[in-house]
C-alpha cells in the first residue's frame, strides 16, 4: 500500500463531483461520515511520514486535519483483509453506534477500490504504552495509574455489558488505550471483526 500513490488511481469519482455528492448520503453509514480517498490524501498531506502516528498489524495511523480544523487519526488498513464493501460498511455501522466517554469515537470512513480507511477522533496525549515505556518519560504516579485503569475498565465494561450488540474487544493492551490531556483513558476500538472483535 503506497502512501505516495496518486489518489486519482484509488477512487471512481473526483472530490466534489456532482456524481459523488449525489451518492454520499447513501454511502454514509450510521453516525459516521463518508470521505473520498482524495479527502483522506489531502488531510494527511499525502500520508506524509511526518504525520505517521504509528504502525501495527492492521495498518498505519496518520494524523490529519479536517477542513473545519478538527484533528483526526486516519487508520489505513492493510491490503489483504478480503473484506468486501458490504462487510466493511456493516462493521462501520456497528462501531458508529458505540459511544462512551472512555471509547475513542469513529468519525467516518473511506472505501475506494481496495482501500479501507477509518477516521477517528484524535486523542492528544499518546498511548498508555508510551507513558509507561517511552524512553525518558517520567514515572506515572499511582493516582494517574488508578484513574487510567478505572477509565479503561468503564469503557470495556460498556462494550461487554451495555452495548447492543455486545462487543468483546479481545485486544486490550497498553498501546490500544489512549490518553487525553487530563490522563483520562479512551479505549481504541479498531475494526476487522473476523480477527479479534466478536459480537454477542
Amino acid at each position: 500500500m503506497s502512501s505516495s500513490a496518486d489518489p486519482s488511481v484509488h477512487t471512481n469519482y473526483s472530490a466534489g463531483s456532482p456524481r459523488l455528492k449525489a451518492c454520499v448520503s447513501d454511502m454514509s453509514v450510521g453516525n459516521s461520515r463518508f470521505f473520498t480517498y482524495q479527502e483522506m490524501y489531502q488531510i494527511t498531506d499525502g500520508f506524509s511520514p511526518r504525520n505517521l502516528l504509528g504502525e501495527g498489524g492492521f495498518g498505519s495511523v496518520y494524523k490529519g486535519r479536517l477542513p473545519e480544523g478538527k484533528d483526526v487519526a486516519v487508520k489505513q488498513l492493510r491490503d489483504g483483509s478480503g473484506q468486501g464493501e458490504r462487510e466493511f460498511q456493516a462493521e462501520v455501522e456497528i462501531i458508529s453506534r458505540v459511544h462512551h466517554r472512555h471509547l475513542v469515537s469513529l468519525v467516518g470512513y473511506c472505501i475506494a477500490n481496495s482501500q479501507r480507511l477509518l477516521v477517528y477522533d484524535f486523542v492528544s496525549n499518546d498511548t498508555l504504552h508510551y507513558h509507561l515505556h517511552g524512553q525518558g518519560r517520567p514515572v506515572l504516579e499511582w493516582s494517574a495509574r488508578v484513574k487510567i485503569a478505572a477509565g479503561a475498565a468503564r469503557g470495556i465494561a460498556y462494550l461487554h455489558e451495555d452495548c447492543h450488540p455486545r462487543i468483546i474487544h479481545r485486544d486490550i493492551k497498553s498501546s490500544n488505550i489512549l490518553l487525553d490531556n487530563n490522563f483520562d483513558a479512551l479505549v481504541w476500538l479498531i475494526l476487522v471483526l473476523q480477527d479479534w472483535l466478536w459480537m454477542l
